[in-house]
C-alpha cells in the first residue's frame, strides 16, 4: 500500500515526465519565463527585478575565483553553452542528418 505522498509524487510526476519529453517542452518553458520576467519588470516590484539580476555569484576562491554579476554569468557563460550545443546540432545533422548529403532531394513540411 503507497501512502499519500507517494501518490501524489505520481500524480505530479507522471504528467511532468510526459511535458519534459514534449519536443515543444523547451519553447514552451522560455515563452513562460520570458512572459514572467516582463511582467516582473514593469511591475511595482521592478526593484527586485533590477537587485535579482546584480546579484554576485562567485566561483573557485582566492586569486582564481570569478566574480560576476548574474547578468553577466547568463550572458558570457550560458551564451558560450548554447551556442556549444547548436554548433553539436549542426555537427550531428551534417555528420548523420539530413544535411549529409547536400545534392539529396529536400521536402518541404506541408
Amino acid at each position: 500500500m503507497t501512502s499519500p505522498i507517494e501518490r501524489a509524487a505520481a500524480a505530479v510526476a507522471s504528467p511532468l515526465r510526459a511535458f519534459l519529453h514534449a519536443e515543444s517542452a523547451g519553447g514552451i518553458v522560455l515563452v513562460a519565463a520570458a512572459g514572467t520576467a516582463l511582467v516582473w519588470a514593469n511591475s511595482p516590484a521592478a526593484d527586485g527585478y533590477i537587485q535579482f539580476w546584480q546579484q554576485k555569484i562567485t566561483f573557485g576562491g582566492g586569486p582564481a575565483s570569478v566574480s560576476l554579476d548574474l547578468r553577466h554569468w547568463v550572458n558570457d557563460a550560458l551564451m558560450v553553452l548554447f551556442f556549444f550545443v547548436i554548433g553539436l546540432e549542426i555537427k550531428r545533422e551534417l555528420a548523420v542528418g539530413e544535411l549529409r548529403d547536400p545534392h539529396a532531394p529536400r521536402s518541404c513540411p506541408p
